[in-house]
């Protein structure tokens, strides 16, 4: 499943397809363990699916409950001037002494 059938699905066809997919995993790991398995990139094919199903959820979720304000950038600071000393080390105030 890719990203954009996932996002395309209800919640509760996300719910099942998410159960379906842990199932699946659960299945290919027995496989493995019983050394029946013969495809094994199933196994990293199947975390990525439950991965993006819990990540269209969480988008879902964090739409719903996020606020609506913007976020304003933050005002620019000059920037923090350093000091090589004789030894070559670095000293983060232009005054500092050894």
């Amino acid at each position: 499943m890719d990203i954009v059938k996932a996002r395309s699905l209800t919640d509760d066809e996300l719910l099942d397809e998410l159960s379906t997919a842990k199932r699946h995993l659960y299945d290919l790991r027995f496989q493995l363990a019983t050394r029946q398995l013969t495809d094994y990139s199933q196994i990293p094919q199947t975390r990525r699916n439950i991965a993006r199903i819990l990540t269209v959820m969480t988008e879902r979720q964090l739409s719903a409950t996020a606020p609506t304000a913007t976020i304003e950038p933050e005002p620019e600071r000059a920037p923090r001037r350093t000091l090589v000393t004789r030894r070559g080390r670095r000293s983060a105030t232009t005054g500092a002494s050894q």
